[in-house]
């Protein structure tokens, strides 16, 4: 009995696949949310092949994008103002719907990771 559970659930998950169409979010206008400490932070970014800009709190900031592959990217600020700009920050798309993306980012080389979720305006 436990061995057909076993075979049902192992099925049911092989079923399961999220969807990735990481190559539809790679440019274009985006809102973001992010809720941390229960509290959500909402931006406005555009995406070129090379090239981030984003405004957050009435504030815009720039980055270089590095692609590592169609889902994950490395931020490098620009021009930054302070010691935790001059961290990088990876990015890696976990999810994908026809108008969104769901992902999870850090700065290089940490663990703790955030989610959020973006929308894509054009």
């Amino acid at each position: 009995m436990r061995f057909t559970y076993l075979l049902l659930f192992l099925f049911l998950l092989n079923c399961y696949e999220s969807t990735r169409n990481c190559k539809d979010y790679k440019l274009g206008t985006y809102t973001s949310e992010v809720i941390i400490n229960n509290q959500i932070y909402k931006s406005t970014f555009t995406r070129s092949n090379t090239i981030q800009v984003e405004t957050y709190n009435n504030k815009i900031d720039s980055s270089q994008l590095r692609w590592i592959n169609d889902c994950e990217v490395i931020f490098k600020t620009i021009n930054p103002k302070n010691m935790a700009e001059h961290k990088d920050i990876h990015l890696k798309i976990l999810t994908t719907t026809d108008s969104s993306y769901t992902y999870e980012y850090s700065y290089v080389g940490e663990t703790v990771k955030q989610k959020g979720v973006a929308f894509k305006v054009d």
